[in-house]
């Protein structure tokens, strides 16, 4: 039974008409407010930011600020800007439900600095899990590349050198440890799973997930990690994870460990991983995400030889967009019908 009527949703991001369109389709009683003129246009797929360089005239800011404090529900941050959202915050006592564009979105809401009235006033949700095919994927190819050796096949490529052959390791004989089972780490799980890896996963409820042969409280990590041949690290940034693979656990990794991330940077330690790389503790590491974003020129992980450095680029795809229009839809669904909201913030801890 439905609890309301309609919702007036304000597109605060760059988003296709296709896309709202579809999410009207999807759920008829939401009304898309948008004017494409207000925000800034994408650069590429899913830059919900736009260009920075479009400036509005004093006119047109006016016009989106009155615009996103008309709405009961924001898709998107406006301009993915913390500041922005507690200013519409303020203006908007009518405001019920924000969606961050951002699977990590709850850090977009604590930087956002409101009180805990607002908190509690309105539901905020991310995009978590709609990332995780692609972050899963890039995660079994970044275990893959270690386990295969990756920068020798580079460096004997580069210098035309055929030397003899070498044993390189097999998925399916490794223990591969995922650093949190929420919607990436699942995906990881089943992944590494299907290719016939032994799966243990870090929790902290208990629960069971499909393809994890051993859950792993997550105050035992530093023991657990020693039985592991690759580490995935996909937990949010938080303050309780916070540099949680530092030099404690990488001193407890079993020699030669692999080690992949698609979280968030901050959940790693940088200067004690460059330790655990040099004293070859970490025999490869392949990262997605950094504790500095982006990674700064003098970063010794540019240049470090067992180190593959993407540009936070790995959950990028065409489809980004469809799949949190989707998402939104459906948990506009769920709030106009009384029903609890997926990838809720923990506006405790913001994650």
């Amino acid at each position: 039974m439905s609890t309301a009527k309609s919702l007036r949703a304000v597109v605060a991001v760059p988003l296709s008409e296709e896309h709202c369109r579809l999410i009207e389709r999807l759920e008829p009683r939401v009304e898309m407010v948008r004017d494409v003129s207000l925000t800034r246009p994408m650069r590429g797929p899913a830059d919900w930011a736009g260009n920075p360089a479009h400036e509005r005239t004093p006119d047109e800011q006016r016009a989106f600020d009155a615009m996103v404090d008309s709405a009961e529900a924001l898709f998107g941050i406006p301009d993915v800007d913390p500041a922005s959202l507690a200013r519409t915050v303020a203006a908007n006592p009518g405001l019920r439900w924000v969606m961050t564009t951002a699977a990590g979105g709850g850090g977009q809401i604590k930087a956002a600095d409101l009180d805990r009235a607002a908190l509690d006033r309105i539901v905020f949700t991310t995009s978590a899990g709609v990332h995780g095919g692609p972050l899963a994927e890039f995660a079994v190819f970044g275990v893959l590349a270690g386990a295969k050796d990756l920068p020798r096949l580079a460096r004997q490529q580069a210098a035309t050198t055929w030397t003899d052959r070498w044993e390189m390791r097999q998925v399916d004989e490794m223990v591969v440890l995922v650093v949190g089972l929420g919607g990436i780490g699942a995906e990881c799980a089943r992944r590494f799973h299907a290719l016939g890896a032994e799966v243990w996963g870090t929790t902290r409820s208990g629960a069971p997930v499909e393809g994890v042969d051993r859950l792993i409280p997550l105050d035992d990590l530093v023991t657990a990690v020693a039985g592991a041949d690759a580490i995935v690290v996909t937990l949010p940034g938080t303050d309780q994870t916070h540099h949680l693979i530092g030099a404690e656990v990488l001193a407890a990794v079993k020699p030669g460990v692999i080690l992949a991330s698609v979280g968030r940077g901050t959940v790693i330690d940088e200067q004690a991983l460059l330790v655990a790389l040099d004293e070859a503790r970490v025999s490869f590491a392949a990262l997605d995400v950094f504790e500095v974003e982006p990674l700064p020129a003098d970063s010794p992980l540019w240049r470090h030889p067992n180190v593959l450095v993407s540009p936070h680029t790995a959950a990028l795809n065409a489809k980004e967009e469809e799949r949190i229009a989707r998402r939104f839809a459906e948990n506009a669904t769920r709030l106009l019908d009384g029903e609890p909201l997926r990838a809720v913030v923990d506006t405790v801890e913001f994650y």
